[in-house]
């Protein structure tokens, strides 16, 4: 994936898309530059329904003792994904789709 991308659609599209209702109470704005570190708009299951929220890009591993490793972790190969340490627990149970319409 590249290292940054855009979102420019308006929210309706996104929440009948993925048939999904908004989780949270925040403001939902289209963006054009999306990049590592910064809050994205995600879609999580909850096992019954699409919620439509706000994650920060990135994954700490569970080995971390830095948040700021989170910020490096943003590409893997999918031939390995579920076998390297950094991300193979999440890819197993902590999934999420994130919307883009771009990418820089």
């Amino acid at each position: 994936m590249c290292g940054r991308f855009t979102l420019t659609v308006d929210e309706n599209t996104v929440l009948d898309r993925f048939n999904a209702t908004k989780a949270n109470d925040f403001e939902y704005v289209r963006r054009h530059n999306i990049a590592p570190s910064q809050t994205v708009l995600a879609i999580v299951n909850d096992g019954e329904k699409n919620r439509l929220g706000q994650l920060r890009w990135g994954l700490v591993p569970f080995w971390a003792k830095d948040l700021k490793i989170g910020y490096k972790m943003i590409n893997d190969r999918a031939e390995t994904l579920a076998e390297k340490p950094a991300f193979k627990n999440a890819f197993k149970r902590q999934r999420c789709i994130i919307p883009a319409d771009g990418f820089l």
